[in-house]
């Protein structure tokens, strides 16, 4: 097949990561595979060296194509221009599937493939003439591409908060966004969710029909989780970061951005981390808020270290005589060195706000560290609360403050919590598994009595 993957931004980002590992192990499988995506700009970082560099044993990549006007922010002369450009691009590379990805692109990027569709109907109708064989025209639909396609990788509706002003203009989003979903559910055929929290969110707004949803776990290279390369093994990379055995290190893989939870973190924790010089955060990623949530750390009596703006890594020697550092930021980091730090950590902290599935909370279990990590949208089903990891409820610090130091205080048993969610994400959150899955994914799409249109 020839298959079409449009996406907003090609950041660094779980979504990301999920659409580029798909088009690499569908390209190895032998289709023809193509990422269209908006302009790449910001701190967060970009996958498109490795799509550029990637190549199967046969030496075939995967086509990448730029959309000029695709961008994150609601711009209504921006957004038509996109969904143009999007309907030329389809037109042009004709195939056999559309898959989006992310709300934007997934808005845009249906309605252009199913206009696609629609106008390949009226030019089959027109071949045939009004007059054609009714066996003949039928044919000639049941064959029609693109099938189209769509992942709910996470809600784009966002928590009420705020003042007045502010809530108010949360809820006219929300109402547009649910509003445009429902219109583009109309133009595919199958829906995928990366949770099942996602299709039970989405059917309760009237989004979709329920026979549109399928739910495919997000896949990842698990290998580098479960096994630690040389080099890289928990004792070795905590050193590097100037920790001491001894430490006890709370991790965040995220973007250093609204939502998040980093403010959530510091505001639970500070009296913890005063009175436990031993007690460390350990921030991996960079993104637009980093330097307001460094200023907050350092007005509440916390010193910062930013690793990827030091000469070294504070060594134990340095710590015996200077302040020790108790936040450490690495700032931009490739993928590849993810599986490392989370196993230096000795808990993953997600208190993120919006989530689908969050990709970090199933690398943190296949790397062996317990995650604590907000009950919002997909999480619990990874996270399960007392069997994989520590479920807190929303926004509520001090059961996220209880959460931490029940860790600190219970190392074996949060390693076994480790342990039994290592197992199981080990088996539901390959890659393999997911690829597997789009394949029937689009064998539905492309079977219009299987997706009910």
């Amino acid at each position: 097949m020839r298959i079409l993957h449009i996406s907003t931004r090609l950041i660094l980002g779980g979504s990301q990561e999920n659409t580029v590992l798909s088009c690499e192990g569908q390209a190895r499988l032998g289709h023809d595979v193509h990422l269209a995506f908006g302009p790449i700009y910001g701190p967060e970082g970009s996958l498109l060296e490795r799509v550029e560099n990637f190549r199967t044993p046969e030496g075939h990549g995967i086509t990448t194509h730029v959309v000029p006007h695709l961008v994150r922010e609601v711009n209504p002369l921006s957004d038509w221009r996109a969904e143009r450009e999007l309907l030329a691009l389809i037109r042009d590379i004709k195939p056999d599937i559309v898959h989006t990805h992310s709300s934007k692109a997934g808005i845009l990027g249906r309605r252009a493939g199913w206009a696609s569709r629609c106008r390949m109907t009226m030019q089959t109708y027109l071949a045939k003439g009004p007059h054609g064989e009714p066996a003949e025209v039928a044919e000639c639909i049941a064959g029609l591409r693109p099938g189209v396609a769509h992942t709910i990788h996470g809600p784009p509706f966002m928590p009420i908060e705020g003042g007045p002003l502010k809530r108010a203009k949360v809820r006219l989003n929300n109402l547009i966004y649910t509003v445009a979903e429902r219109h583009a559910a109309e133009r595919c055929h199958t829906i995928v969710s990366v949770a099942d929290a996602m299709t039970r969110q989405f059917l309760a707004r009237g989004i979709g029909l329920p026979e549109q949803y399928v739910t495919v776990r997000s896949g990842m290279e698990t290998a580098p989780f479960l096994h630690a390369a040389p080099g890289e093994s928990r004792g070795e990379v905590r050193r590097e970061l100037g920790l001491n055995d001894t430490d006890f290190v709370i991790g965040t893989v995220a973007r250093l951005a609204e939502h998040k939870g980093h403010d959530d973190l510091l505001d639970a924790l500070a009296d913890d981390l005063r009175r436990n010089p031993q007690w460390k955060l350990l921030w991996v990623g960079n993104g637009w808020w980093r330097e307001r949530l460094i200023e907050k750390t350092r007005a509440m009596g916390l010193t910062v270290t930013e690793l990827d703006r030091a000469s070294s890594a504070p060594t134990p020697s340095h710590r015996l005589t200077d302040s020790p550092p108790q936040v450490l930021i690495t700032g931009l980091v490739p993928p590849q060195r993810i599986p490392a730090l989370m196993r230096a950590m000795d808990v993953l902290a997600h208190p993120s706000y919006r989530e689908g599935l969050p990709r970090t909370v199933p690398q943190a279990l296949l790397a062996g560290v317990c995650p604590v990590a907000y009950d919002v949208d997909g999480t619990g089903e990874a996270c399960r609360e007392m069997q994989t990891g520590r479920l807190v409820p929303l926004a509520d610090l001090e059961k996220l403050r209880e959460a931490i130091l029940w860790c600190a205080a219970h190392p074996q048993e949060r390693q076994t919590l480790a342990a039994r969610g290592q197992r199981e994400c080990a088996e539901l959150f390959s890659t393999e598994r997911m690829i597997s899955d789009l394949e029937q994914v689009y064998a539905k799409a492309l079977n219009p009595g299987g997706a009910g249109f």
